[in-house]
């Protein structure tokens, strides 16, 4: 007969479910994390060594998606592996179905929350402070550390214990209600707002390079500035952001290419 999963249980499943990304996979991805992360569900709902066999087979397909929020998943394929332990007609197939079911949808949520929006706008902030400071006061990393730990410590509380609790009825309130769709197209809308005020103050680049008739100077750089503060560092971000969207271009390679460009600009007196 199977056992009522508890809260210590559930806690157990918390701490387990940290290995879902460093416990990876090339042919399963994230599966020997999440098979992980439900031993102590399915070591306790199950008697028969058959059944917990089964389950950590199932639960050993190929599972992907943004390693927070696939917590809820955890909690989800909780509740319904202790459904499925009292209930032998309840389809374990639908366990599986769910969570390939979810992974697309979470996938995009947290990615847009959390990498999309939440990491630039502290990274963003974390570097103004430092910057502001000197490069001497840490309060900037440790703000960035301290929040993003924070906020992904929560998701993952919220994904396991709400998950488990409300089972079937979260995700489905969430998707017929177009939750998950406002929210990344929200998220979005936020992250470009931010990400762009910090250009004037994150991307550096000047032009020394001034025109010389009789008396007269012309300095390009203050015909840049007297069109639009902080035009050239736009500009520049907007061709990358180009680059990126449209010509697909590798973000490594672009890096790599603003360095080597900085440094021969330097040198040849074009950027200062």
């Amino acid at each position: 007969m199977s056992k009522e999963i508890t809260k210590s249980d559930l806690w157990k499943v918390f701490w387990l479910s940290m290995g879902i990304e460093s416990g990876c996979s090339t042919t399963k991805q994230e599966a020997p994390g999440f098979a992980q992360g439900l031993i102590p569900v399915i070591e306790k709902a199950y008697d028969d060594p058959q059944d917990k066999a089964d389950a950590y087979t199932r639960h050993m397909e190929l599972f992907l998606t943004e390693g927070r929020v696939a917590y809820f998943c955890v909690g989800v394929a909780a509740s319904m592996e202790e459904q499925y332990a009292k209930n032998k007609d309840f389809d374990p197939e639908s366990i599986n179905a769910i969570k390939v079911a979810l992974m697309g949808p979470l996938a995009g949520v947290g990615d847009s929350l959390i990498h999309g929006t939440l990491r630039p706008i502290m990274a963003g902030l974390a570097c103004s402070l430092i910057t502001a400071s000197g490069y001497t006061s840490p309060l900037g990393t440790i703000l960035f550390l301290a929040v993003m730990t924070a906020t992904v410590m929560i998701v993952r509380y919220f994904g396991v214990f709400k998950g488990y609790e409300l089972g079937l009825t979260l995700v489905e309130g969430m998707q017929e209600g177009g939750l998950l769709d406002k929210l990344t197209k929200y998220a979005a809308i936020a992250a470009f707002i931010v990400c762009g005020g910090f250009i004037s103050s994150l991307v550096w680049c000047t032009i020394p390079i001034e025109f010389v008739n009789g008396e007269t100077v012309v300095s390009l750089q203050e015909t840049f500035d007297g069109l639009m503060p902080n035009l050239v560092p736009l500009i520049y971000t907007m061709i990358m952001y180009w680059a990126i969207s449209k010509k697909k271009v590798n973000p490594v390679l672009l890096m790599v290419l603003t360095m080597v460009l900085g440094v021969i600009g330097v040198y040849a007196g074009f950027l200062a």
